[in-house]
């Protein structure tokens, strides 16, 4: 996996020590010696991580780290803190400025490279999502609300799988007071679990000898309903070949034995904001897909839906020999009700047609808003008899119970046309345009009424 990564020691020799080690392995490299040139290129070039020093003059790495961390055009890029400060309260104050993670010179090449793969695979998928965010923004299906801001709100959803008791007592006693726990300490019973649990972040025990911690990891990322849950793992301090497994599967982040309790805390509230965050970029892509589909009115699927999908349902229909029925649906006179009452009004008496329009085709029934005041429905495996039965009850059903909008009593009729599919070698087009020339027929023959294509 290729990468661009920029380097910021202000050691010349440190530079180009790294530099070389991550060339070697198909990185492209960029290089800053201080920190102000940093936040240069990374404003104008948008590396894909950043591996900075801590000790620099003037600027030094924590405050380079929050200024990345907290402008909204850089704040997604990782970053690794390089340094020769071994203290937890040094990973700590690391961690809160912002850092990814936190490495300790002289640092072990192998768990580097690992960890700037692990960490590049994430930025590309929150890449791909904050991609989808923008672009919902920009056809102003989401709003500009700044999602990067979110704090944490109500207590953090986590599963601990520990086997030690004195272990797991300590870390629950830490988290406890702003989490919710669930410890369990069966592999099987923890998979179960998260299935079906909803956390926000699994913590998992490597160094245990009572179960594959690895194995667990794996099945949890190998399995939808928990692939994009964080992973935090615990192992012993020098376990590099454990830690790069790690690291390869997916997990988030690691604590190195023995655990500091700060830094425990710090790492924990760091991948529950990254977890909210992430949470959010989904939850507002999908609304942009659902509003993409879907008439913003009436709440039908709209016209760019049906017409999509029109061609995979006509031809299941054909290869399973059965029949679909196309219904399209007229408001008569509507314009009158736009002139006379006005749109607020119009747009209410469209909105209960919805309303009454879906709930009386079925499940499997495609209802949407063709345009105007003209809706369309789909019914796959229908003959034309029972569609027309459908399409009477609805046209009775109109013309028998008034319109209640805006404090008024609207009576108002519908017309309709029916048309069957014809095999194989028919077209939605064609289909389209049966049933409009049927609906052309029961406006020209005096509106309220179905009619069925002739053919």
């Amino acid at each position: 996996m290729s990468a661009r990564v920029l380097v910021v020691d202000d050691i010349l020799a440190n530079v180009k020590l790294l530099e070389a080690k991550l060339t070697a392995e198909y990185f492209e490299v960029l290089t800053a010696l201080n920190g102000q040139d940093a936040l240069d290129i990374i404003e104008k070039d948008q590396p894909d991580i950043v591996l900075l020093d801590v000790m620099m003059p003037g600027m030094d790495g924590f405050e380079v780290c929050q200024k990345i961390k907290s402008n909204p055009n850089t704040t997604h890029i990782p970053v690794v803190m390089v340094t020769a400060l071994d203290q937890p309260s040094d990973r700590v104050a690391g961690i809160e400025a912002g850092a990814d993670d936190f490495l300790t010179k002289p640092v072990n090449d192998v768990a580097l490279m690992a960890r700037v793969r692990s960490l590049v695979r994430l930025k590309i998928m929150m890449d791909e999502l904050r991609m989808r965010e923008t672009t919902g923004r920009n056809m102003g299906i989401t709003d500009d609300t700044d999602i990067l801001s979110g704090e944490l709100s109500g207590k953090g959803h986590i599963l601990l799988v520990e086997d030690r008791e004195h272990s797991a007592k300590r870390m629950m006693e830490t988290l406890g007071p702003t989490n919710e726990i669930r410890l369990e300490k069966d592999v099987q019973n923890a998979l179960v679990a998260a299935k079906g649990g909803d956390f926000d972040l699994v913590i998992v025990d490597l160094s245990t000898e009572v179960f594959d911690g690895l194995r667990l990891c794996s099945q949890l990322r190998s399995t939808d309903v928990t692939r994009h849950v964080p992973i935090l793992v615990l192992t012993e301090d020098g376990d590099m070949d454990q830690l790069v497994r790690a690291l390869d599967i997916g997990v988030n982040d690691y604590l190195m034995r023995p655990i500091d309790r700060n830094e425990l805390f710090a790492r924990v509230k760091t991948q529950l904001r990254r977890k909210l965050y992430a949470d959010k970029l989904r939850q507002n892509y999908h609304l942009s897909l659902e509003m993409a589909v879907t008439d913003q009115l009436t709440g039908l699927y709209n016209r760019h839906y049906m017409s999509s999908h029109l061609t995979t349902l006509m031809s299941n229909s054909a290869e399973n020999n059965k029949s679909m029925s196309f219904v399209i649906v007229d408001v008569d006179f509507f314009k009158s009700v736009n002139d006379t009452y006005g749109h607020d009004i119009g747009d209410e008496v469209l909105k209960e047609f919805a309303t009454r329009l879906a709930s009386n085709v079925r499940g499997v029934d495609l209802a949407c808003r063709y345009g105007g005041e003209e809706f369309v429905v789909v019914m796959p495996d229908t003959d034309l008899s029972f569609a027309y039965m459908v399409a009477e009850r609805l046209r009775q059903e109109v013309a028998e119970k008034p319109f209640k909008v805006g404090g008024t009593e609207l009576n108002l009729t519908i017309s309709i046309g029916l048309a069957i599919s014809e095999g194989e070698n028919d077209t939605p087009e064609a289909l389209l345009r049966r049933a409009d020339q049927a609906l052309y027929r029961a406006k020209r023959d005096g509106r309220n009424r179905v009619v069925a294509d002739a053919a």
